[in-house]
């Protein structure tokens, strides 16, 4: 049922799709109407304003600026000698013998591979027979 609805639905809409498309370009290609320019409206003249005068500004007290007080002198502090670090032995460690591989398997020779060799064939007699070609179109076309 499914399959006999989709070819119409396919063909409705692809005419509503071309039905929108003609009015959209129906409506592109129209000409809006010529609107007649508007004149300009004058306007009065402003009367001027007066100039705006501003206290002025209050004065701000500058402060002297602050000193720090100074550090009291710290007394000088005697120099400590650097304490000795005792060098340690080298630790010394007993000697590994080397592992011992095992030994690698033998394998055994293989043959190299070799081409395969055809055998000489021997050349065949040309046919007598007359090959198409050779043939007159009367005999081909019937």
């Amino acid at each position: 049922m499914a399959n006999l609805r989709s070819p119409s639905l396919i063909v409705l809409l692809s005419l509503v799709a071309l039905s929108i498309s003609a009015e959209a370009r129906q409506l592109l290609e129209t000409t809006l109407p010529e609107v007649p320019e508007l004149p300009k409206p004058e306007l009065p003249d402003l009367p001027l304003l007066p100039k705006v005068e501003l206290p002025p500004l209050p004065e701000v007290p500058t402060f002297p600026k602050p000193e720090l007080p100074t550090l009291p002198k710290l007394p000088e502090l005697p120099e400590l000698s650097k304490p000795e670090i005792p060098t340690l032995p080298k630790p010394e460690l007993p000697e590994f013998p080397k592992p011992e591989l095992p030994a690698f398997p033998h394998l055994p020779e293989l043959p190299k591979p070799e081409l395969p060799t055809f055998p000489h064939l021997p050349e065949l007699p040309k046919s007598t027979f007359p090959s198409k070609d050779t043939k007159p179109e009367s005999a081909t076309n019937p």
